[in-house]
């Protein structure tokens, strides 16, 4: 889980402080102590830590905080603001072309997940209204070319190649012509990557911006690599003024230190964050929301947004009316259990919710939630339409039959049977709560 180490270290810190009715200068110099201990853990910048922490004590030991009649909760709010602030204030937003055209140059060092970037931002582009193309002008490492083309058969975006052409900047000239030909409004430019950043590599990039002058170049950087990240970063700043960052790995990142550095250090904004293998798992990056998961406050906006990606209405609206008629069956059943794995399975839905902290969290077997939604999927399956739709008729013998068909045990049958019926009574107890609001979460 992204930054799971220092969420559990700072939301220790505040809850010490909550407990307080007053706080001193001692208390609030010692909470800046744990904090400035679990920054340096995550991998934060020593120089960012500094100032961070600097600048947190002196709002902290302000007036109104010490008066305050909630101080901890007062010194909480300065954290989550300055979180907010050096992770860039607000959420940075792709910019396009005026002249309806656009051209994104994408680099980084080798190992990032450049290529499969390209794939999830062309997937992204598209469920904007955007025809996005990619083009391959990785010239050098074995196979990318074959790589690109396989995630544009993916994500289903054309993909421009000059196989027998050593010279990226005249296969990204082409690919323009063949874009604006086809019809295309965004050309995703792929480039080679180093080991390390070297003089060589800077002088093909910056001969490939200066032939196609793209309207943004971003920058793909693993997370996982912590200060590498960030030091990678400003190297590329340097010699080609980077336009944005796309963070890969975040979902596997459990200390944060590079999401949490890289702006302050290179002046450039974290566009993106990569939460998973998936090519749709590539999510706008907001200050205020990650702030908010780091001091366990939960992340209801992102929850709600990728619920209205999957929400439909019709289906909504025939659910509430089979529920208004006690006709809630388990095939709908396992129709609810299929959107929750679509918006990343229970342990992404977790973290979003406010007061989910780490310890509860550890609590918690994803694997073991993850893995009886199979085996439920597997039973209902192997139901007769009768059975789905009356699971009052499952008798001992239906049940062993069910139970042969589907590879599980009998006892597994019963504890679907049971699930089921308390989803059924939850349901019903929300039809009159909340209205509209809450049907794309009847049955989550």
């Amino acid at each position: 889980m992204a930054f799971e180490g220092l969420s559990e270290k700072l939301q220790g810190v505040f809850k010490g402080l909550k407990g307080k009715g007053s706080l001193t200068e001692a208390d609030i110099n010692a909470a800046m102590r744990e904090v400035k201990l679990a920054l340096l853990e995550a991998d934060v910048n020593f120089k960012v830590v500094r100032e961070f922490v600097a600048s947190v004590k002196e709002k902290a030991l302000g007036e109104e905080v010490m008066a305050s009649l909630t101080p901890g909760q007062q010194v909480i709010k300065i954290v989550n603001d300055e979180l907010v602030s050096l992770m860039g204030g607000a959420n940075s937003k792709l910019t396009y072309s005026p002249k309806g055209f656009t051209v994104y140059m994408m680099v980084g060092l080798q190992g990032t997940g450049k290529t499969t970037t390209c794939g999830k931002l062309a997937k992204y582009l598209k469920k904007e209204g955007k025809k996005p193309m990619l083009c391959a002008c990785d010239i050098y490492r074995p196979a990318a070319i074959d790589q690109l083309e396989v995630v544009g058969k993916t994500v289903d975006v054309p993909v421009f190649t000059m196989r027998d052409c050593r010279e990226p900047d005249r296969i990204a000239t082409a690919a323009i012509e063949e874009a604006d030909r086809l019809g295309c409004n965004v050309l995703i430019v792929d480039t080679a990557g180093r080991l390390q950043i070297d003089e060589e590599l800077m002088v093909e990039l910056e001969v490939l911006k200066k032939a196609i002058r793209p309207h943004e170049i971003l920058l793909v950087v693993d997370a996982l690599t912590g200060q590498d990240a960030v030091n990678a970063a400003e190297g590329f700043n340097d010699r080609l003024g980077i336009d944005g960052i796309i963070m890969t790995k975040m979902d596997g990142d459990s200390r944060g230190g590079a999401a949490l550095s890289t702006k302050k250090v290179t002046g450039r904004p974290i566009k993106f964050v990569g939460m998973g293998e998936k090519f749709d798992a590539l999510e706008p990056f907001h200050p205020e929301r990650m702030a908010s998961r780091i001091l366990g406050m939960g992340d209801m906006l992102t929850l709600i947004e990728k619920a209205q990606e999957d929400y439909d209405e019709a289906k909504a609206a025939e659910l509430e009316k089979k529920m208004r008629k006690n006709a809630f069956t388990l095939e709908d059943f396992l129709e609810q259990m299929g959107q929750i794995k679509k918006m990343g399975g229970i342990t992404k839905m977790l973290e979003m919710l406010p007061g989910m902290n780490q310890a509860q969290m550890k609590g918690f077997d994803a694997e073991k939630s993850e893995k009886e939604f199979i085996q439920f999927e597997a039973i209902i399956q192997s139901m007769t339409r009768e059975e789905r739709e009356n699971p009052q008729i499952l008798n001992a013998s239906r049940r062993r039959r069910i139970a042969a068909g589907s590879g599980q045990p009998v006892s597994k049958i019963n504890q679907l049977v049971k699930r089921y019926e308390e989803s059924r009574k939850v349901m019903k107890s929300l039809m009159g709560k909340g209205g509209r609001k809450n049907r794309m979460f009847r049955g989550f």
